[in-house]
């Protein structure tokens, strides 16, 4: 069966040569390499498709043998006129046949092309940079995801089942009315016919500029409805419901508009369309019928030429959409193998190890680092983290902290320097193994829409239903855990919503406890939370050290005083280092920002007081 509806997005019409490698791009998916059962299932469908048109290409000759024996003598012709619509009436249920056994022969050639291309799309865009996922919209990129794998299926059926047949069905009514009626005919429909295609080509061009239109509100308007759906919360706390009501009202009017424009340019096609085909249409019975009057033709000549036009118009009439849903799937596909295409900026080097921790010893070798041209974060840092120490990384905003932890997970390659774990570069060891040796628990944890178990499990592939339960108890979920009716199987809500940032931050603690890496990361991990909740996270994170190397990287500089080392950046660079005693005693950076911080802490106990009395 062809798909429900053609589709109406991406209409932006690539350049020829653009539009073939689109195609030569997707053979591959279509004729897999090795897989015989699929190709068997293609050669299948294209055979229905060949006896279906045979058959219809047949039908004719019977309709015409009809009329003529009814227009004869009653008597024999009366058999024979039975016979013949006897045979028209089993020709067109046999290709209806035909058609619906093709579909059937290649239904699981079209999924399997559609999966196999979605989930090269899906790895793709896990190996592509952190650099790619913070420019991109979520919403855009889901989109045109969205849009490449539906068009496949369509692209498909068009191209195999109506183009190519039409083709023939063209070719061989050519031959059939030369034979019957000489050339004259034949020169009027195919006059007619190249006539059809290039007012239709030109007709649907002249509209890719009103659908581009629509397509960029359409966007417009779905990325405003994404952004504020995200950021409910926020438009709860201003009161500005109507606000966003109103931005995504006008973007979406417009797009209405829009859509208006480009659905009346389609009744123009339709109306042109439609005049063409009737004058050849009426032409050619005109043609006939003074045959007839000659005595040349016959009665059932009229009804042959009838029938053969109306069955080559059929397909015709849907050649506007078939040629619209072509050149947008093409489209589509073409910026889905776009979006394949992206550059991954961080790569394993050829034949890279895994990286091998024997001792989990980080260091940052004069380490250079700038996310854009003109903007250094860090500049020439260096330092060690030596095995089994706490080390925590300090200073003001801005100066490189979180990108610290960037670097480790090598999300990011530096420009200048080295950083080594265990002394392995690991811009020289495979990605995966880099992350394998690093847990982290960050100021915002994001949980799946999910089970408490899931997320919890996600920190190691397979993880037990013990690991689970131990790592829940470790990070004291399980006063929780009992209190819910649904216990493990309770469901987080989207991003963990349904869970207070202190129960959030001890999931985040759980699945890395299930991960048990021997280098530990923690990004600020208390900074959103309150002070209690805080106290009590901060005890649950001593217990998730212990026997790991851990780098931690603070705000509050309460949290991280008895660090075996305190690093303080400013500008990209170490300022500073040394124990809490000693930066304080040494009364530079770290000693101003400690009593700023100090001062803010009375202050609001001062404040608490007030509220209280």
């Amino acid at each position: 069966m062809p798909p429900d509806t053609a589709s109406s997005d991406r209409p932006t019409a690539p350049p020829e040569a653009e539009g073939w490698a689109t195609l030569r791009r997707f053979l591959p998916y279509l004729w897999p390499k090795g897989n015989w059962p699929l190709r068997r299932r293609i050669i299948i469908a294209l055979l229905f498709v060949l006896a279906a048109k045979a058959t219809v290409l047949a039908l004719p000759f019977a309709y015409k043998g009809a009329a003529d024996a009814m227009a004869g003598p009653v008597g024999d012709g009366a058999s024979v006129a039975l016979a013949l619509v006897a045979a028209y009436g089993l020709g067109r249920f046999t290709s209806v046949l035909f058609d619906n056994l093709r579909n059937i022969a290649f239904e699981r050639v079209g999924q399997a092309a559609t999966l196999a291309l979605a989930e090269d799309v899906f790895h793709r865009l896990h190996r592509l940079s952190l650099k790619f996922h913070l420019t991109r919209r979520t919403g855009e990129v889901t989109k045109i995801i969205e849009r490449g794998t539906k068009s496949i299926d369509s692209m498909l059926y068009f191209l195999l089942f109506n183009i190519a047949p039409t083709a023939i069905e063209l070719i061989a009514v050519g031959v059939i009315f030369y034979l019957n009626f000489g050339w004259e005919l034949v020169a009027a429909t195919g006059f007619t016919v190249v006539t059809y295609i290039l007012v239709t080509r030109w007709i649907t061009e002249w509209r890719t500029k009103l659908r581009r239109e629509m397509n960029d509100l359409d966007g417009q308007a779905l990325h405003r409805a994404v952004d504020s759906l995200l950021n409910f919360e926020t438009v709860k706390y201003f009161g500005a419901e109507k606000r966003e009501e109103a931005r995504y009202s006008g973007a979406a009017r417009a797009y209405a508009e829009a859509a208006i424009k480009s659905e009346n340019s389609l009744g123009l096609l339709n109306i042109t369309q439609a005049l063409i085909t009737n004058l050849l249409m009426a032409g050619a019975m005109t043609y006939t019928v003074w045959g007839w009057s000659r005595g040349e033709l016959t009665v059932g000549d009229l009804v042959f030429v009838n029938t053969y036009l109306l069955q080559l118009f059929r397909p015709l009439d849907l050649l506007g959409w078939v040629y619209r849903t072509i050149r947008q799937g093409l489209v589509d596909m073409a910026e889905m193998f776009k979006l394949m295409d992206t550059e991954t900026e961080v790569n394993d080097a050829p034949g890279a190890p895994a990286l091998v921790v024997k001792e989990p010893h980080v260091t940052f070798d004069n380490v250079t680092f700038q996310y854009e041209d003109g903007r250094t974060i860090l500049d020439g840092l260096s330092f060690e983290v030596p095995a089994g120490s706490s080390v925590a990384i300090v200073g003001p905003s801005g100066a490189g902290k979180s990108t610290i932890g960037r670097l480790l997970f090598r999300f990011y390659d530096p420009q200048g320097g080295r950083v080594l774990i265990d002394g392995q570069d690991i811009k020289e060891v495979q990605q995966d193994s880099v992350r394998a040796a690093i847990g982290i628990v960050p100021q915002d944890s994001v949980l799946f829409n999910d089970t408490l178990r899931y997320n919890i499990a996600y920190g190691a592939e397979g993880a037990s239903e013990t690991q689970v339960e131990r790592a829940a108890r470790d990070a004291a979920l399980m006063p929780l855990i009992e209190r819910l009716p649904d216990r493990f199987e309770t469901m987080v809500g989207e991003r963990g919503l349904k869970l207070s940032g202190g129960e959030k931050q001890r999931v985040a603690i759980a699945r890395t406890l299930v991960k048990n890496p021997p280098i530990l990361l923690l990004d600020e991990a208390t900074s959103a939370l309150d002070t209690r909740t805080e106290q009590e996270i901060l005890g649950t994170l001593k217990r998730l050290e212990e026997g790991r190397t851990t780098i931690a990287i603070a705000h509050r500089l309460s949290t991280i005083a008895d660090a075996d080392r305190i690093l303080v950046l400013d500008g990209g660079r170490l300022a500073e280092s040394g124990t809490h005693d000693e930066l304080i005693a040494k009364g530079g950076l770290y000693a101003e920002m400690w009593m700023q911080q100090a001062a803010e802490r009375r202050d609001e106990g001062e404040g608490e007081a007030e509220v209280a009395e």
